[in-house]
């Protein structure tokens, strides 16, 4: 080949790489543009000052599309549906508050990739510290007293419905900020035994008002367990099988969870398991909550599903908590939303 055509050769290539990096930038920029754009008939939204603390408003992720896609909003509680929604600065992919303290698990970027972090926010929305995360944001809990914070990430796999994923799960004293990275470390008794294993994962915390006992789902060879812990001593214990995604009734009595069933359509059912019988009950909800279930109160709970018509949103829905009624939307386009501030 001749100088020339080698130059030839060299100078088209170049206009075809430009070309086809041109054609991925404004396909990228497309895309961005048709998520930013708000839904017709879609939530509205105002600008204002969103805080943890204002009585008689529910604080929650909003997932509908537009440029306040996952940032924190708020509205009233007694009419969540049809409200303004006012919308914050801050973003995040999880959230969960109470007594004024919440956690937000955000994505950034480190070094041009992608990477995670943990926000802990005062009622006011301001970060007091952050953390980074080894993997993408699944659980965040706040304790009641908000003494308390909790987060797990996905360190493989991105589904609890995969066969092969690993999870790790952290515990915050707000305190005197001590971090336990990992509950892993923690002394295990597994139905009246010690017991350690290389498979072991935990996930979805959920803490009782004593600001030490937790309740979480421990996963090992293939079982799912309740496990009731204590920061203090460093160890859990299993109560019962097949249980995930704990959430503990205010009045400490029971927990709300997700159980598989399989070779159903509903790879998941919504229970509430009496912790003074371990007996369990099926709640009203027949679609498969892949959710850690959030108690409005003693006789209601939340959880998000996703959006029938909307991709990448949730919506959330409540049903009661005893097994009657049915399942009612609570609001579109949302993400179930913390303990309601009183």
């Amino acid at each position: 080949m001749t100088p020339l055509r080698r130059l030839l050769v060299l100078a088209v290539g170049v206009l075809l790489l430009g070309g086809v990096g041109a054609w991925s930038v404004l396909s990228a920029a497309d895309r961005a543009e048709e998520e930013n754009k708000p839904r017709p008939g879609g939530p509205a939204f105002t600008a204002g000052r969103v805080t943890l603390d204002e009585p008689g408003r529910l604080v929650f992720r909003n997932t509908a599309a537009g440029p306040q896609r996952d940032h924190l909003v708020s509205v009233q509680a007694d009419r969540a549906a049809g409200s303004v929604r006012t919308a914050s600065d801050l973003s995040c992919l999880r959230f969960h508050s109470a007594a004024g303290t919440g956690v937000c698990l955000q994505s950034t970027t480190a070094l041009g990739r992608p990477a995670y972090r943990a926000q802990i926010l005062d009622a006011g929305l301001r970060t007091v510290k952050s953390y980074p995360l080894a993997g993408i944001p699944s659980r965040a809990r706040v304790s009641p007293s908000g003494k308390l914070a909790a987060w797990t990430v996905f360190v493989k796999g991105e589904s609890y419905g995969t066969a092969f994923f690993s999870t790790r799960t952290s515990i915050l004293d707000t305190r005197d900020w001590q971090l336990t990275p990992n509950l892993e470390e923690f002394a295990i008794t597994l139905e009246g035994r010690p017991y350690r294993n290389q498979d072991v994962n935990f996930w979805g915390v959920t803490f009782a008002t004593d600001d030490d006992t937790f309740y979480a789902t421990l996963s090992t060879g293939d079982d799912t367990y309740l496990v009731r812990g204590s920061v203090r001593a460093r160890a859990v214990t299993t109560l019962t099988r097949n249980v995930e995604c704990p959430s503990l009734s205010p009045d400490g009595t029971r927990v709300a969870y997700k159980k598989r069933v399989l070779g159903t359509a509903a790879l998941w059912r919504e229970h509430v398991l009496d912790l003074r019988t371990l007996k369990s009950n099926t709640l009203a909800e027949r679609r498969s909550v892949d959710d850690q279930a959030v108690w409005l109160d003693d006789h209601t709970l939340a959880y998000a599903l996703p959006a029938d018509t909307r991709p990448n949103s949730n919506d959330t829905w409540t049903v009661p908590a005893d097994g009657t009624g049915t399942p009612k939307l609570l609001f579109e386009d949302g993400q179930a939303p913390p303990t309601p501030v009183n």
